[in-house]
């Protein structure tokens, strides 16, 4: 991408937002900020026990990952946040109007699965349906774009750098 932009790398728990969103970033030149690093503790601790958020949880969390992606206009940065519904979407966009949006996406087995693989991290696969159920998938007016998540994460970065790049076509 030859203009800075701040790239919000989204969806669904397990679709590799913090694996290919620092190889993005790498690629691009820009900072990575990792959006689980944005959550109150109390965030932390109902996702821990398997409790879906509210939008009053993610309010706060939100208003932070914008606050970051505010910071980066004009200068490009790489931040993960499901960003799961259009008003999530809208929000981060209120406090920084130019992000751009790589939704991740997969069927549901394969993430599933990569979840169950993953060590260390504080969201159980049981709340994998509830982000399922949330999930709005970007619309036609959101500047973004979806890529699949199947491959090594070298080939998911290399597609999405290639989705990025025809935005600004």
């Amino acid at each position: 991408m030859s203009t800075p932009h701040v790239v919000v790398v989204m969806g669904v728990a397990g679709t590799g937002k913090t694996t290919i969103g620092p190889l993005l970033a790498a690629d691009l030149g820009v900072p990575y900020a990792e959006g689980d690093d944005f959550h109150p503790p109390a965030n932390i601790a109902k996702m821990s026990a398997g409790t879906p958020l509210q939008d009053a949880d993610r309010w706060p969390w939100l208003d932070a990952i914008g606050q970051w992606a505010h910071g980066r206009a004009e200068l490009g940065g790489v931040v993960s946040s499901s960003a799961l519904k259009r008003s999530y979407r809208d929000r981060l966009r209120a406090a920084a109007p130019g992000a751009v949006f790589l939704h991740l996406a997969g069927d549901r087995e394969l993430i599933e699965r990569r979840m169950a693989e993953r060590k260390g991290h504080f969201m159980p696969t049981a709340l994998l349906d509830s982000q399922f159920a949330t999930l709005q998938p970007l619309e036609p007016d959101e500047a973004g774009v979806t890529v699949d998540v199947s491959g090594t994460p070298q080939e998911i970065t290399a597609r999405a750098l290639a989705a990025l790049r025809s935005l600004e076509r």
